[in-house]
């Protein structure tokens, strides 16, 4: 595995080491102590996660707040999106940041988004899987957001046309969030 931080330092990018032959290909999705020796602390991944998104769907900005924030380890099975990690650490250099990685089924790339981040993705093949380990589980009262379009975040979505959910289209701006993290 290739691990290597992003622009966000706490945002790390795996990319696994591929065995491909003419009957197909395999490689390690996660492997715990290359992880755990590469971030110098370990993180006790309990839910999986699969969703399933057409062209120019946006999912996004989401996370989990405390008691209920999550570590995400995030990656595409089929197709390809523009995945999404905004740091919302109050405390953080690099607060309001965020960093964008095309992920897709070609490179394997993997991302992962510690607690105090929202993330988010947008659909860029005709469909999409995605699956994701989280360190916590799920928790609907503690689900929050961020608008997806906050001009202040300034994230090209790379897509004109989305399909947002309604719940997506009514999240807060990024200076209406509460302090958290």
């Amino acid at each position: 595995m290739n691990i290597s931080r992003t622009e966000i330092p706490d945002v790390i990018l795996i990319k696994p080491n591929v065995f491909s032959d003419d009957r197909g290909y395999f490689f390690e999705s996660f492997r715990e102590n290359i992880l755990t020796d590469y971030l110098g602390y370990k993180v006790n991944f309990c839910q999986n996660n699969e969703s399933k998104s057409s062209y120019g769907v946006l999912r996004g900005l989401h996370y989990q707040a405390p008691p209920f924030s999550q570590t995400k380890l995030v990656r595409v099975i089929q197709g390809r999106v523009l995945d999404v990690a905004v740091d919302i650490r109050s405390d953080s250099p690099t607060f309001g940041m965020h960093v964008a990685v095309e992920l897709n089924d070609a490179n394997k790339k993997q991302l992962l988004i510690p607690k105090g981040f929202a993330h988010g993705f947008v659909t860029l093949s005709n469909t999409a899987i995605l699956s994701y380990k989280v360190d916590n589980y799920f928790n609907r009262e503690f689900e929050k957001g961020i608008a997806f379009d906050d001009l202040s975040l300034n994230i090209n979505w790379k897509i004109q046309n989305l399909k947002i959910s309604k719940k997506d289209m009514n999240q807060p701006l990024f200076i209406d969030l509460p302090k958290l993290f």
